[in-house]
């Protein structure tokens, strides 16, 4: 087999163009409502009902720190000027300590970027429409 050979100029750039528009792996929303389960003790998917940590109903496109009907965001939370998405997410529940440093979350994180896909996709579940 001759390694050698080059791939031509249209057909690698097909390849990367179809890289990259391929969509991120989706997660399974039931299996995300399973790890929902440690956030859960803090949070609700319920809209405007809070527990220690806000309600995360319509999270996504949220700038942290702003539903006005939870009350006790910290100073850091309020000024990070975070706005909720796919990517800030999972960096919150990957390093929820240090991701934005200040705030009052004590749990550990998830690790595993299956769960966090899937939670991802479990969250989405408690986001309205578009308008």
């Amino acid at each position: 087999m001759n390694r050698n050979k080059r791939i031509p100029a249209p057909a690698l750039a097909l390849a990367l163009s179809l890289a990259a528009a391929a969509p991120a792996q989706a997660g399974d929303a039931e299996a995300g409502k399973t790890v929902f389960i440690k956030c859960g003790v803090c949070h609700t998917l319920e809209k405007d009902v809070s527990k220690v940590g806000p309600s995360l109903h319509g999270v996504f496109g949220r700038k942290a720190g702003t539903l006005s009907s939870y009350a006790l965001y910290t100073d850091a939370m309020k000024n990070s000027g975070v706005v909720w998405d796919d990517d800030t997410i999972r960096q919150l529940v990957k390093q929820p300590r240090t991701f934005i440093e200040g705030t009052r979350m004590i749990f550990l994180g998830l690790k595993d970027d299956k769960q966090i896909d899937d939670l991802l996709a479990y969250l989405k579940t408690a986001q309205p429409p578009a308008e």
